[in-house]
C-alpha cells in the first residue's frame, strides 16, 4: 500500500506527465504535513534545473535550517546528483523514493552522509517511468544529462 505522502508525490508525475513533461513527482513533507509539492517541468518551463524535487523545494519557499532538519522529502524516482546535493545542503534526514529499477542517483553517497534513503519500489513509480522511457527516450536521456 502506498503512503498518502508517495500518493501526492505520484500525483505530482501524473501532472507533469499530462502536461507533456517527464513525470516525476516530489512532497517535502515537515512534522507530517505536506509544505511543498512539485513535478518535473523542464520541458513545460523549458529549464535545465526544474527537476521534481527541485521544483517541490521552490515551492516549499524559503525555510529554516531547524524545519529542514525535521523533513523528509518524497519523490518517484531516486534523486539525481543534483537534487541530492540539495538535500545535503539543506540537510534534509530523509528520503523516501518511489524506485530505483529505471534510474538510481547517488543515494549511497547520501547515505554515506548520513540521510536515510528509503526505497519503496513502488509499482505505480515504476510504471509511469517505464511507459515514459519507452515512449520518449531521446527526452529522459537529456533530463539525465546523456
Amino acid at each position: 500500500m502506498t503512503d498518502i505522502f508517495m500518493q501526492a508525490a505520484i500525483a505530482q508525475a501524473e501532472k507533469s506527465l499530462a502536461e507533456g513533461g517527464i513525470p516525476i513527482g516530489s512532497v517535502l513533507v515537515i512534522d507530517g504535513k505536506i509544505v511543498g509539492a512539485g513535478h518535473n517541468q523542464r520541458v513545460q518551463k523549458g529549464s535545465c534545473v526544474l527537476h521534481a524535487e527541485m521544483d517541490c523545494l521552490e515551492n516549499a519557499g524559503r525555510l529554516t535550517a531547524a524545519e529542514y532538519r525535521r523533513a523528509t522529502l518524497y519523490s518517484t524516482l531516486s534523486p539525481c546528483d543534483m537534487c541530492s546535493g540539495t538535500v545535503l545542503l539543506y540537510g534534509i534526514p530523509k528520503v523516501v523514493i518511489g524506485e530505483n529499477q529505471t534510474f538510481q542517483g547517488p543515494q549511497v553517497y547520501l547515505q554515506s552522509r548520513g540521510v536515510t534513503v528509503e526505497n519503496q519500489q513502488n509499482e505505480r513509480c515504476i510504471k509511469l517511468m517505464q511507459d515514459f522511457i519507452a515512449a520518449k527516450p531521446q527526452l529522459w536521456f537529456e533530463d539525465i544529462g546523456e
